[in-house]
């Protein structure tokens, strides 16, 4: 009996079958036992299985099915597309990077055939990828305070008649396994945001959002060294969850303090400004630092990215901050925007959408005018 079910309604059978066949979204192609191609759909070349041949990858596949007759799970790299060599000088991008297969024997009326199903598992591949990375990351993040707690303990211990000793070392595991509550925390918010387990969004104040992070802001300026100013206040509100908002100016505010010479200014400024016919509210906080060099601008944002490592360690940065930022503007439908010049200083430019009920501003601006 066929595995197959058919209902007799008028159609055709092969026809029927063709239609399944062209269609599907997984790649199919069935080889005679000469490793002719007998069969396939579209899906199949879009995947790189077969052009005019059926690719290495599977054509070896395909030679251990037919002797073995056991099915054969395997993944499958395409090449490189060559359509576009002649005209650029250079082979196109990769489109799909991994397809998942499987390749099994089959029989009808005395001839075997292999038939091999392939779906595109790319996404499947990046995903694990970034995993990773991320987990490296973080293992490297914690080995690192968690190394020198160990080191500063058996300090202590050998330092036990020696007070000063003592409360030097103890001061210092107290700065590490708080670097290492902050990194652990801030994961945890990460994770948070990615997964879109966001509050419901309540009308937040910006006055009031400013005036409690350069607040907060206030001690570590002042260790730096560094002067605090915000301008006058807007009376403009945005929706959103409060709380988040709060963390994200401040991990600005704290990223300016902590690229900043001393003596320094870092300054925050609210505008409206009209993006893609959009009303937003851009609270942009700018510093007079070192700048980032156009390379690392579209790093910046990244998990664990540094620009000087150096100066992170110093500061007790865990390269966590912007890409908190990051996530917290788009889980509002803004986004965060940048401009920096080595030498001259940075802007960090966080957009939220205005809430409607915020009061009208005549003085709206375009976006490119608020770097200009």
């Amino acid at each position: 009996m066929e595995d197959l079910v058919i209902v007799d309604d008028g159609r055709s059978r092969p026809d029927l079958l063709g239609l399944i066949v062209a269609h599907t979204t997984t790649g199919m192609v069935a080889v005679d036992e000469f490793h002719n191609v007998v069969l396939y759909n579209k899906r199949a070349v879009e995947l790189g299985m077969v052009r005019d041949t059926i690719a290495d990858g599977v054509a070896e596949a395909v030679t251990e099915v037919f002797v073995t007759g056991i099915d054969r799970h395997f993944d499958f790299v395409p090449p490189h597309s060559s359509l576009g060599f002649l005209s650029t000088g250079r082979t196109m991008p990769r489109q799909v990077e991994n397809v998942r297969c499987i390749a099994r024997l089959a029989s009808r009326d005395g001839e075997r055939y292999a038939l091999v199903f392939g779906d595109d598992d790319s996404t499947n591949q990046r995903v694990e990828a970034t995993r990773r990375d991320f987990a490296a990351n973080v293992s490297h993040e914690l080995k690192t305070p968690l190394g020198a707690i160990s080191l500063m303990a058996e300090a202590m211990l050998e330092s036990r008649d020696d007070p000063q000793a003592v409360e030097h070392f103890g001061r210092r595991v107290l700065k590490e396994a708080t670097r290492m509550g902050t990194l652990v925390n801030e994961l945890i918010g990460l994770s948070r945001l990615q997964e879109g387990r966001i509050p419901e969004f309540q009308a937040v104040d910006v006055d009031s959002l400013v005036e409690d992070a350069v607040a907060a802001a206030g001690v570590s300026a002042e260790v730096a060294e560094i002067e605090l100013v915000a301008d006058a206040a807007s009376g403009l509100q945005i929706q959103g969850d409060r709380t988040l908002l709060l963390t994200a100016l401040s991990n600005l505010l704290v990223n300016a303090i902590n690229h900043s010479p001393a003596g320094e200014v870092v300054s925050v400024s609210r505008k409206v400004v009209n993006l893609d016919d959009e009303e937003m509210v851009v609270i942009a906080v700018t510093d007079r630092g070192i700048g980032i060099a156009p390379a690392d601008q579209q790093r910046v944002f990244e998990r664990f990215f540094r620009v000087d490592k150096a100066r992170s360690r110093a500061t007790g940065g865990t390269g966590l901050g912007l890409a908190i930022v990051k996530h917290v503007a788009a889980s509002h439908g803004g986004h965060i925007g940048l401009w920096s010049r080595p030498g001259t200083g940075s802007t960090f430019s966080l957009y939220i959408p205005i809430d409607p009920a915020s009061p009208s501003d005549d003085g709206s601006t375009n976006a490119e005018e608020l770097t200009s």
